[in-house]
């Protein structure tokens, strides 16, 4: 795992004979943004079944809309840091 980087910043789980690893920060980060996109979404669709609170499930989507756009810059912001580790990894050898 050298050429990756540290070992600390990534976690492992270990399901029998397989191992997954994944950059900690960034996967957790994309993670919480998804289930809560997810969950901003499935309340407000629920909401839109009773008239009173049809105007909360507007902003939960308004909500869950721009967490999706979110993601994306999630995963620039990764592949920036992970372009700059990999340039400076690249001139160091």
């Amino acid at each position: 795992m050298s050429e990756m980087g540290r070992k600390e910043d990534y976690g492992e789980i270990e399901i029998g004979k397989y191992e997954l690893f994944f950059k900690k920060s960034y996967k957790v980060i994309n993670t919480i943004n998804d289930f809560l996109i997810g969950i901003w979404f499935l309340i407000g669709s629920i909401l839109f079944f009773y008239d009173s609170l049809k105007n909360t499930g507007i902003w939960l989507f308004i909500l869950g809309s721009v967490q999706l756009l979110i993601r994306p810059t999630i995963k620039l912001v990764h592949d920036f840091h992970l372009r700059k580790y990999l340039k400076e990894g690249y001139h160091n050898k």
